[in-house]
């Protein structure tokens, strides 16, 4: 049985009064709208439609949880950014994913969803400001890297992880591809250690 085979959905929390009890260990995903964030939930889960992948950006309107047994989460954040987006909806955003990553107990890892062509933006170090307080570790997911070629990925990375270097508390970054399955199974551990839990391997 694999760490992601008992994923099933549970909770969308439109206000932070429908929060589901703050308990056990949750891993967020979260990431600029159209950066490919439901993508890779998918592809690091397994599943062809655990999130709901749109060619609209800005369609996860809620924080979603799903449950993965033996107490933990995977939670699925809406995404930031989207211009087209009405005002107050997005200070709507802002405020339900603020308050989560600053002051959810049981999140344990941060996982942000980055364009690998475009990289860290304000937004994404926004998202990192909230956390550095909780001293919680990020992950960065460079996505789409099929996009471009190898040197520029490496390249991508190193800049990422030198900015990185620069902000308090613990951050990792990798490239990642779920188009090419690049990076998937490094995901997959780095969400097993966080866990304390064992990985047997969902892809061949």
């Amino acid at each position: 049985m694999s760490l992601f085979s008992q994923l099933e959905f549970r909770y969308a929390v439109h206000q932070l009064a429908d929060m589901p009890p703050d308990r056990g260990a949750e891993v967020a995903f979260a990431g600029r709208s159209n950066a490919g964030k439901s993508t890779a939930i998918n592809t690091i889960a397994n599943r062809r439609r655990l999130a709901f992948v749109s060619k609209t950006p800005g369609r996860t309107q809620a924080i979603n949880f799903f449950d993965m047994g033996n107490q933990s989460a995977l939670v699925d954040l809406p995404g930031y950014g989207y211009a087209a987006v009405p005002r107050h909806e997005q200070e709507r955003w802002d405020n339900l994913i603020g308050n989560y990553i600053a002051n959810r107990n049981s999140l344990i890892l941060l996982v942000i969803i980055v364009d690998i062509r475009r990289g860290l933006g304000p937004l994404d170090l926004q998202m990192l400001e909230w956390l550095s307080p909780t001293q919680k570790p990020v992950h960065i997911l460079l996505t789409k890297s099929d996009k471009i070629n190898r040197q520029e990925s490496t390249a991508m990375l190193a800049q990422t992880e030198a900015q990185l270097a620069q902000l308090p508390g613990v951050a990792t970054a990798q490239i990642f591809s779920a188009t090419k399955k690049v990076g998937v199974r490094l995901a997959q551990a780095t969400i097993a250690r966080h866990l304390n839990a064992p990985l047997i391997p969902v892809n061949p």
